[in-house]
C-alpha cells in the first residue's frame, strides 16, 4: 500500500475525535476544513468534522500531500467567500513550516496536533511569507488525555 492511501490507524481516529470536541468546546469550529488528499488525513478530517459539529464540506486537495510553505500560501491565496477560520489537515515537515513561517516560532506538531493562528489580514489573499501572525494556542493530543 502506498503512503499516500495508508488509512488512519485507531490512535489517530481517537486523537482526531478529540481535537474535534476541544474546537466544539473552546468554541473554535472552523468555517472551512481543508484536507491533504491522503486516506489518513481524511479519515482525520471526516472524525474532526463529526466531532466538533463541522457542518460544510471538506476541500481535499493533492497540493497539500508533502507541502511546502509555497503550496500552503497558494491554497490560503485561493480561498474564497473569505472563511474565518480555516483548518489544515495535512502532513509534516509541511506543517510546522508554515507554521513557523507565519509566527516565527517552531513547535514539533505531532500527529493530531492543533494550533490556533492569529493572522492580521482581512481577506485571504492578502497573505504573504512575511505576515506576522501570532500562535495564540497549541494542543498536543497526549496532554488532554
Amino acid at each position: 500500500m502506498s503512503d499516500h492511501d495508508r488509512p488512519l490507524n485507531n490512535r489517530g481516529r481517537r486523537d482526531a475525535q478529540l481535537m474535534g470536541e476541544l474546537l466544539r468546546e473552546e468554541g473554535i469550529v472552523p468555517d472551512l476544513i481543508i484536507s491533504s488528499s491522503a486516506k489518513r488525513a481524511l479519515d482525520t478530517a471526516e472524525a474532526v468534522a463529526d466531532s466538533s459539529g463541522y457542518g460544510s464540506e471538506i476541500i481535499s486537495t493533492r497540493l497539500l500531500y508533502h507541502a511546502d510553505v509555497d503550496d500552503y500560501i497558494e491554497v490560503l491565496k485561493s480561498i474564497e467567500n473569505n472563511p474565518d477560520i480555516i483548518m489544515f489537515i495535512s502532513h509534516n515537515p509541511g506543517l510546522e513550516e508554515i507554521l513557523s513561517t507565519l509566527t516565527g516560532e517552531f513547535e514539533w506538531l505531532p500527529t493530531a496536533a492543533l494550533a490556533k493562528i492569529e493572522l492580521p489580514v482581512f481577506h485571504w489573499n492578502e497573505i504573504e511569507y512575511d505576515t506576522e501572525g501570532e500562535m495564540v494556542d497549541l494542543w498536543l493530543p497526549r496532554e488532554l488525555k
